[in-house]
């Protein structure tokens, strides 16, 4: 499975952003999808990520209210809607899949990784 990860930029304090991943096989919609972030210097860290059984999403506390995870399986993609953007979500963005029906929030539970797509948030 590959994925691919699009949509990042630089953007001002308080905006929103829609990042995008997109997987290289039809089946994309029996993969749980988790959306991680790692800031410079940091760990890579769990965001979100959307469960395809149930479509049940999980959000890490610091983004809870202000990012949405949704999935278009005809499109075989999984979009990431960042709103209120600080500048402390700055980070690479990568999005990752797993054959695991609920979400998992560690790196290690998840097969596949894209490549990253780096938002930038300016005070």
């Amino acid at each position: 499975v590959q994925l691919q990860a699009s949509g990042g930029g630089l953007v001002q304090h308080g905006a929103s952003l829609r990042l995008s991943c997109a997987a290289s096989i039809r089946t994309f919609s029996v993969y749980t999808v988790g959306w991680f972030r790692q800031a410079p210097g940091k760990a890579r860290e769990f965001a979100g990520g959307i469960s395809y059984r149930t479509g049940l999403t999980r959000y890490a506390d610091s983004v809870k209210g202000r990012f949405t995870i949704s999935r278009d399986n005809a499109k075989n993609t999984v979009y990431l809607q960042m709103n209120s953007l600080k500048p402390e979500d700055t980070a690479v963005y990568y999005c990752a899949a797993t054959g695991l029906h609920q979400v998992p929030l560690t790196v290690r539970q998840y097969d596949y990784w894209g490549q990253g797509t780096l938002v930038t948030v300016s005070s």
